[in-house]
């Protein structure tokens, strides 16, 4: 199972249905009214679940959808997180990053709208980046289709170890 973990309106949805084509099962969480997306992947022979979680700030959790996220990544342990952040506001987004990093929990780093950020002249050096987390990174702006191709092959090539 991947994971998708991020702020609310950072295009978790978007990259969601992109992966899955669509093909959704949207059901409450046990015990709560919270809804989670689930999708099946099929790609280069490969079925992967994945999974939409609701918008969270944090794995400390205070709100409804921070419990339900954190219970479903302690209980099902997915074999991927994908933490989607708007490339905007990286700052502020990371210390998510750090949390699922510390957590145990083996992460893809995706900065999303970047053709937003571009507009306001951002950039990112990505392999430094990469280094200081320990994670890899892509660049994408999912509303316009970038870089989801790569994010779908980087998903598959560490889960499937293809």
């Amino acid at each position: 199972m991947v994971a998708l973990v991020g702020s609310p309106n950072v295009g978790k949805s978007v990259i969601f249905n992109y992966l899955t084509g669509g093909r959704v099962q949207v059901a409450n969480y046990p015990g709560t009214t919270v809804e989670v997306a689930r999708g099946k992947m099929i790609w280069a022979g490969v079925s992967l679940e994945i999974v939409d979680t609701p918008g969270i700030y944090s794995l400390l959790p205070i709100t409804a959808e921070e419990q339900v996220t954190r219970r479903l990544l302690w209980t099902e342990k997915p074999a991927l997180t994908v933490h989607v952040v708007d490339a905007k506001n990286l700052e502020r987004m990371l210390p998510l990053s750090f949390q699922i990093l510390e957590a145990g929990l083996p992460m893809l780093l995706t900065l999303n709208m970047m053709d937003e950020a571009r507009r306001l002249g951002l950039s990112f050096n990505v392999s430094a980046l990469e280094r200081a987390l320990g994670v890899e990174v892509i660049l994408a702006a999912s509303i316009r289709g970038e870089g989801l191709p790569e994010l779908r092959e980087r998903v598959i090539k560490y889960v499937a170890g293809l």
